[in-house]
């Protein structure tokens, strides 16, 4: 049975690996890594069969193959280089230890301790990356749990076998015996679990952020922007901080995307996104809401902080940048400027005023900042 789980889990993971976006790594590994355990449980099998001196080192090294691939999925998952010479560096290990203690100096509680010790390697090494690349949640700590659920058996049946310990041998059965493996069978089921789990939270992450993201230029969309001004609004009517936001508006767009093209104009919207970007803070929040409009949230920012960031935007177009190499057309923004009324004004309500001083940057002429009305004009 628990065969037929660890093939069913390997399937469903290179299914998953079929339909998860290319940002979740890892799950072709874990699934691979999956089957060859199933083969290696298969060649233990045989061993009492036929030729046991060559299928005994041969599903130990399978073994250690498949524990290897999935401590390499693993690191692909959290984003750290894989560690291929640990891998090999193992697997060859271990084929060593069968080739030495299985026939030139036989002694089985050597061999059980060694090969158990590579294993450890390998669950540790897994282990540390969880913990060191993993987020705070749930999924994780369920993870890092059974991870270290399996060090503690490996260890301990090394450990065991190394001091000569009743019962390390299992196919003599006995009560080590059925300890040992019902926890191992245990593990096997739930690892690959405990990875969907996170790789599922990892989907859902993905699928949260793209729902808020525009897909052209990467800053929020309309619903990002006005999560991010609820949760800041929040935060800042506690405190009483000042809130404002910028409206952007490239001008003469139209002419851009007439003369040079629409694929010319999305290259054009993806630059001034990371201008804007730039000239912002860490905590400030700026988002495209269709066509060539951009508005920009900046918490506990006055008017008069506000428009400098205004000004460090215009300046930023008007200098040579390393896009004119691009043969991008140059371009200038017109940008009106708005501070919160209250800490109980609306967004629908702050961002009215800002298109408001940006039509009247428009009307004045445009590459220019205009303020709301209720705060001196900045040319």
């Amino acid at each position: 049975m628990s065969t037929l789980m660890t093939v069913a889990m390997s399937v469903v993971m290179f299914a998953a690996q079929r339909s998860f976006p290319p940002d979740v790594q890892g799950l072709r590994e874990w699934g691979g890594g999956m089957l060859t355990l199933v083969v290696s449980s298969a060649l233990f099998a045989l061993r009492g069969l036929v030729m046991p001196e060559i299928l005994l080192p041969l599903a130990n090294t399978v073994f250690l193959w498949g524990m290897g691939r999935v401590l390499i999925g693993t690191q692909k998952f959290y984003g750290v280089r894989p560690n291929w010479r640990l891998f090999h560096a193992v697997w060859l290990l271990g084929l060593l230890v069968m080739v030495v203690w299985l026939h030139w100096r036989p002694d089985f509680a050597m061999r059980v301790a060694l090969m158990s010790f590579l294993v450890l390697v390998l669950n540790l090494a897994q282990l540390l990356v969880i913990v060191r690349h993993g987020e705070r949640h749930l999924s994780t700590t369920f993870f890092a749990t059974l991870s270290l659920l399996q060090v503690l058996s490996v260890l301990h049946r090394g450990v065991t076998a190394l001091q000569g310990g009743a019962g390390v041998d299992l196919v003599q059965g006995g009560r080590y015996h059925d300890l040992y493996l019902t926890v191992m069978a245990f593990l096997t089921l739930l690892l690959p679990v405990g990875f969907m789990t996170v790789a599922t939270r990892r989907l859902q992450l993905l699928l949260e952020q793209r729902s808020n993201l525009d897909p052209l230029t990467s800053v929020l969309n309309r619903r990002g922007f006005a999560d991010a001004h609820a949760r800041e609004s929040a935060r800042l009517q506690r405190s009483g901080l000042p809130l404002a936001v910028m409206s952007i508006d490239l001008d003469f767009f139209k002419a851009i995307n007439d003369a040079h093209g629409h694929a010319v104009g999305d290259l054009v919207l993806v630059d001034v996104a990371g201008v804007i970007t730039a000239a912002l803070r860490a905590g400030d929040f700026v988002a495209r809401f269709g066509g060539e409009e951009f508005v920009v949230l900046l918490p506990d920012t006055d008017m008069e902080r506000a428009t400098l960031i205004a000004q460090r935007i215009r300046q930023v177009l008007h200098q040579p940048r390393p896009s004119d190499a691009m043969d991008l057309p140059r371009y200038t923004v017109s940008i009106g400027i708005a501070s919160q009324h209250g800490s109980g004004e609306p967004l629908d309500a702050m961002l009215l005023r800002s298109d408001r001083a940006l039509y009247r940057a428009k009307q004045a002429g445009r590459d220019r900042i205009e303020t709301d009305e209720s705060h001196p004009e900045v040319a």
